[in-house]
């Protein structure tokens, strides 16, 4: 299998790697550290037990081996079953598939596991060589995280059947998380090329109170936010990618040069960024960014609603489902804020996301999961695309709201207690060709007017350099146009769990 085979190699290169080496950089450079910095506040480790206990790293000649293993247990008061190819693997948020009351193992609840390698080599001056390539997989089955694959695992099963699939920019392939290579330097940026998080992910692990956590934040869950619009564009294969920093301000862009037949989950995508780190009274540090995406014909993979009533209420027996990749083009603005002062953070976030119609109708590609799709192909493999889910036939564009606030204090150095809130709204963008709009405010339609509503709070306790333990609980809920299809409308999801960093 391909993913045993990663595995393996990555297995006998840590062997060799926990032997004495000599100290070098063990992280990629930052903009505005420098290489000599990061390779004097590296530590390697010398033996088996150093490695498993204390703060060493996996690093030779400036390359590092690095991952985490993310694995715990939970209870979901309306959940679906274990799914050992999604990323999220447990259905900690409400979905439509969710169902009964469940206990079962709970994967990557804080971050996703994944295990890759990183480095840094100085060439001159304060320029530096950076890359870094790494894979997210399931704690429990080993499997490489495949969202759109879980997605297309599920089609043709009856909705109360279904296991926690959830779509992903992870997609199965080895190099699922990043794979980039670029120059580093203090003065002039970084830029970097090829499988990169989008601006926007970044900013969603740096603001978001529980950094993007599958178990504990709905924008780390579904990957709206961090895709503009569309969790398959978080990453993206081919792009180009450039951050510079001027003092307390910074800057970035990013391009997307590719399009599907290069792995990407569009036909082309751009960001802008802008924002700075800003002293305020006392030791407090005020950071703000904006962010800018335009994203085109973006994908969007989810099975087709079976038969419902005229509430939009799923009917028994439940009918198969089909694998539908609905194409966009998304347009997006976020902006976020913290502000830290000693042991207390505080977050707040915005995005405002339009959906329209794609700029170039697909007829028939192949995703990156490497499952192909084709227009009204129901009877031939149980997939279709929808080019007209938005802006045509009378219906209009659609506007998505993403909004959160949360807070983080450190009790001591080694607990944190973390609370959020998340609100999503969706604006009704109904109508038929012959009236025109509808507007509509109930579940009878996926187009009408709905919001989205989660609630988080957990603590983490690093009880030692590489290990914490944490729990916590999130409940979410579903009104409105966005409760179309569902079986339930909320869900509770208290989770404990264990994560190794390295």
């Amino acid at each position: 299998m391909q993913s045993s085979a990663f595995f393996a190699v990555v297995i006998i290169a840590a062997g060799g790697a926990s032997c004495r080496v000599e100290a070098s950089a063990a992280e990629l450079v930052p903009t505005g550290a420098s290489a000599a910095t990061v390779a004097s506040a590296s530590k390697s480790c010398t033996d088996g037990w150093g490695f498993i206990a204390t703060d060493c790293q996996l690093t030779w000649q400036g390359i590092t081996i690095y991952g985490a293993i993310d694995a715990g247990f939970g209870w979901q008061s309306h959940g679906a079953r274990w799914d050992p190819r999604s990323a999220v693997g447990a259905s900690y948020l409400i979905q439509k598939q969710n169902n009964s009351a469940l206990w079962g193992p709970a994967p990557n609840a804080m971050t996703n596991s994944f295990i890759g390698i990183k480095g840094t080599k100085p060439i001159g001056g304060d320029v530096s060589v950076i890359f870094a390539l790494d894979a997210g997989f399931d704690p429990y089955s080993l499997r490489f995280s495949n969202g759109p694959g879980s997605v297309a695992a599920n089609a043709g099963i009856p909705q109360n059947f279904a296991t926690a699939y959830s779509d992903s920019s992870r997609a199965g392939q080895w190099y699922n998380g990043q794979g980039y290579v670029g120059l580093s330097s203090a003065t002039y940026g970084t830029l970097t090329v090829f499988r990169q998080n989008s601006l926007t992910l970044d900013a969603v692990f740096d603001y978001d109170p529980f950094g993007a956590s599958y178990a504990f934040s709905p924008i780390g869950f579904q990957g709206i936010t961090c895709g503009g619009g569309n969790t398959e564009n978080c990453r993206n294969s081919t792009s180009l990618k450039y951050r510079v920093n001027v003092g307390r301000f910074r800057a970035a862009a990013l391009w997307q040069f590719g399009g599907y037949a290069q792995n990407n989950a569009s036909n082309g995508a751009y960001q802008f960024q802008a924002g700075g780190d800003i002293p305020t009274w006392g030791k407090g540090v005020l950071s703000v960014d904006a962010i800018y995406s335009y994203v085109r014909d973006s994908v969007s993979l989810a099975l087709a609603p079976g038969s419902n009533d005229p509430n939009g209420v799923p009917i028994p027996p439940f009918l198969p489902q089909t694998l539908t990749a609905t194409i966009s083009d998304n347009e997006a603005v976020m902006l976020v804020a913290k502000y830290t002062n000693g042991p207390l953070k505080l977050y707040a976030g915005y995005e405002h996301i339009r959906y329209m119609a794609p700029s170039n109708p697909q007829t028939a590609f192949t995703d990156i999961a490497g499952t192909f799709l084709c227009l009204g192909c129901d009877v031939l493999n149980n997939t279709n695309i929808n080019n007209t889910a938005f802006g045509v036939n009378g219906l209009g564009n659609k506007t998505f709201q993403v909004m959160w606030v949360g807070a983080k204090y450190a009790v001591t150095d080694n607990l944190d207690v973390i609370g959020a809130y998340y609100h999503y709204i969706q604006n009704s963008f109904f109508g038929t060709a012959a009236g025109g709009p509808a507007p509509c405010f109930g579940t009878e339609h996926p187009q009408c007017a709905g919001t989205f509503d989660g609630i988080s709070a957990g603590v983490d306790w690093r009880f030692a350099p590489k290990w914490d333990l944490y729990s916590g609980i999130m409940f979410t809920q579903v009104n409105g146009g966005l409760a179309f299809g569902f079986l339930q409308r909320n869900n509770i999801a208290p989770t404990v769990g264990l994560r190794f960093r390295f």
